[in-house]
């Protein structure tokens, strides 16, 4: 049973993202029916994670509406950093959780949220190395695999991921 058939991901790269934080949800999302779109500063340029495994990006996050999307997963690493520096990320991420859909974070993944000021009240977990930051944005910061606290899905790190992409699921399933 493909629990997300017709459902839209959207999914950021760029260079030196978290190779399983990326590659894990996005096959497991495929898996269940999602279509997912990884979106880079260019299309068609392969970036390299951080333990050197490749990936080329399907579209260009200029070009890329939230309204287009059911669904935004963000993966860790270093690029998290790099990205939140596009207002057209931080836009898209915005809308996105405005909209009530779902926003996943895994890792370093939650500097996105947090540059784009959506935070605030949320409940939610990540890599010990930012909690300080969801804090100072006013985040409720929890040391768990998981946290879903209404629309938004939060992982620690890698080996959380069977349980974050199980709540990605669960909740974009309705």
């Amino acid at each position: 049973m493909q629990r997300l058939k017709g459902k839209r991901v959207l999914m950021f790269v760029d260079d030196v993202y978290e190779d399983l934080e990326l590659w894990y949800p996005k096959l497991r999302l495929i898996e269940e029916g999602a279509e997912v779109v990884v979106a880079g500063p260019e299309k068609g340029r392969t970036y390299a994670g951080k333990n050197g495994y490749p990936c080329k990006a399907d579209a260009a996050i200029a070009d890329m509406e939230d309204i287009s999307f059911d669904l935004l997963v963000i993966s860790g690493g270093f690029a998290p950093d790099k990205l939140r520096r596009d207002p057209k990320v931080l836009e898209l991420t915005r809308r996105m959780h405005e909209a009530g859909k779902v926003v996943a974070h895994i890792c370093h993944a939650g500097w996105i949220p947090i540059s784009a000021g959506i935070m605030r009240g949320f409940r939610c977990t990540s890599t010990p190395g930012i909690k300080d930051d969801l804090i100072n944005a006013g985040a409720i910061w929890e040391d768990a695999e998981v946290v879903v606290d209404r629309n938004q899905v939060s992982s620690r790190k890698p080996d959380d991921l069977p349980a974050f992409c199980k709540a990605i699921i669960a909740l974009a399933a309705g």
